[in-house]
């Protein structure tokens, strides 16, 4: 087994690692950026590396550098989390040459799949249907390729995800403005600037079933989820199962997810996507090579842990259950709460969260990096936080997720917590009723919408968090508490008890 582990990630999915390493006795080494320095990943690792200025290019995905610290803290294997360089065939690759097992798939899996227009090509010599598209084109052919398509049509980055690098275009006159700001989108992402286009349906459902499989080809399928609640191709609220999936369907998108995975020789986690229209035509969407940040729903619902088990899968072993092992019991369903303003467009917001308060319970989990004085930054995704419900059928998970959204207290920042409230209220969702175009026809961005008393508590807490503040100006400070932990590191005319920008590591020393 895997002794030390190295965490290429920031935020709530570096923290859910460390978390996996603490339960399978893995040593969790952490980076970290000059913005994260005070985050909750680097606090419960047993080692933390300066790896850079905030800037994502100059922090998480300066690949040279995280190889650097692997090698300085004599790592095993590195574990990307989802984003960043987790996509990245050229680091997966790197890690291996540096004799470091990659928590994910083999090099060639991601080429394959994360070139969508490969991907694409792949999954038709594997028989599953695609969505009408075409081949990554230059703006000069993609006139008449959307014409032959047929409007409206999608500009899709060729690599890359997460909503990035995606525009809707409706009429051909704006086929020029929207490819340029696409192509730009993903060059910035992701560092390739390719597109292609894609046939827009719409109403569809966006299902996607999760597999896992080892080195020894054996491949599972753990079930669907539903992420039909989007915003600009962004998941909001995921699901599992879905309400659109019965007992056939769910045998067809189970046998072509694993259909896929064979299809590439697939190990490692990975999520298959899928348009489901109303009349249940199926198409394969592409395939995510990696952690799915809605991967808790599946672990709810099937009892499955799929961070430790994909580096049990990394470190060689073989999974530890097979198809028939795998049951889905109740409903789970996950709202990413960000720290975005719903009533202003959803525009991300910064600042400091003064207090938080996470809500519990039966059937509640929230995967979050949150604490009192966090210090939210405009360099990083706004997901702040997931929180998750189980209930025994789909009312309970909803009821259940209604009351932890209200006992949810975020101060400092404006968070979309009323957004997922109004979502949890709305007929149409409650039936069951959603499609990929369910954000821009029933949500009402009316501040206060039934919050009621809890906007007065949020004041209070908010007052309160000041006076705490206030308070504490102009006291002398007080001595630390004994703990644990020690300064590690030193350079040339610095003591070494104090800290090394950049060389030295807070290292554990109880």
């Amino acid at each position: 087994m895997i002794k030390r582990l190295l965490i290429a990630n920031r935020g709530e999915i570096a923290l859910r690692i460390v978390r996996a390493c603490r339960e399978l006795d893995i040593a969790a080494v952490a980076v970290y950026s000059e913005a994260d320095r005070n985050s909750l990943h680097v606090r419960h690792a047993d080692e933390a590396y300066l790896i850079g200025p905030a800037p994502a290019r100059e922090s998480y995905l300066n690949a040279a550098r995280i190889l650097e610290v692997a090698r300085k803290a004599r790592v095993e294997a590195i574990h990307p989390g989802y984003g960043f360089l987790a996509e990245n065939a050229d680091f997966a690759e790197a890690c291996q040459d540096a004799g470091m097992a990659f928590v994910g798939p083999p090099p060639r899996a991601i080429r394959l799949m994360g070139d969508k227009v490969q991907a694409r090509r792949t999954m038709q010599e594997a028989g599953l249907p695609v969505v009408p598209g075409t081949e990554e084109l230059t703006s000069e052919g993609a006139a008449a390729a959307a014409t032959g398509i047929g409007y409206p049509i999608l500009i899709k980055a060729a690599a890359g995800g997460g909503g990035k690098g995606i525009r809707t275009v409706y009429r051909p006159e704006e086929l020029p403005m929207a490819m340029e700001a696409a192509s730009q989108e993903a060059a910035s992402a992701f560092g390739h600037g390719a597109l292609y286009l894609e046939k827009f349906l719409e109403p569809v459902r966006h299902v996607e079933v999760q597999i896992i499989a080892d080195g020894d080809g054996n491949v599972v399928s753990l079930g669907e989820r539903e992420c039909s609640i989007q915003r600009r191709h962004q998941k909001m609220i995921e699901e599992a199962p879905s309400t659109a999936v019965g007992a056939r369907l769910r045998r067809r998108l189970n046998e072509m997810a694993i259909a896929a995975a064979r299809a590439v020789d697939y190990a490692n986690v990975g999520t298959l996507e899928f348009l489901i229209d109303r009349q249940g035509n199926v198409n394969f969407l592409e395939m995510n090579t990696r952690l799915q940040v809605e991967h808790p729903v599946t672990e709810m619902v099937t009892g499955v842990d799929l961070v430790a088990d994909q580096i049990r899968v990394a470190a060689g072993e073989p999974l530890p259950y097979r198809q028939s092992d795998i049951r889905v019991r109740g409903w789970a369903i996950e709202c990413r709460v960000a720290a975005e303003d719903p009533f202003n467009n959803f525009l991300p917001s910064v600042g400091t969260v003064n207090l938080v308060t996470a809500p519990g319970g039966p059937g509640v989990r929230v995967d979050s990096a949150l604490y009192d004085g966090l210090d939210i930054s405009y360099y990083y995704d706004p997901l702040i936080a997931k929180l998750c419900t189980w209930g025994r059928d789909r009312q309970e998970a909803i009821q259940r997720m209604r009351r932890a959204l209200r006992e949810f207290k975020i101060v400092g920042v404006s968070t979309n917590i009323p957004f997922h409230l109004q979502v949890m209220e709305n007929l149409h969702f409650l039936r069951g009723k959603v499609d990929t175009g369910f954000v821009e026809k029933h949500f009402q961005p009316r501040p206060g919408h039934r919050l009621g008393g809890e906007r007065v508590a949020l004041l209070a807490a908010a007052l309160l968090a000041h006076h705490r503040r206030r308070s504490s100006q102009g006291r002398p400070p007080r001595a630390a508490p004994a703990s644990g932990w020690r300064l590690w590191g030193r350079r040339e005319g610095m003591s070494r008890s104090r800290w090394v920008e950049g060389r030295g590591a807070w290292r554990n020393g109880i």
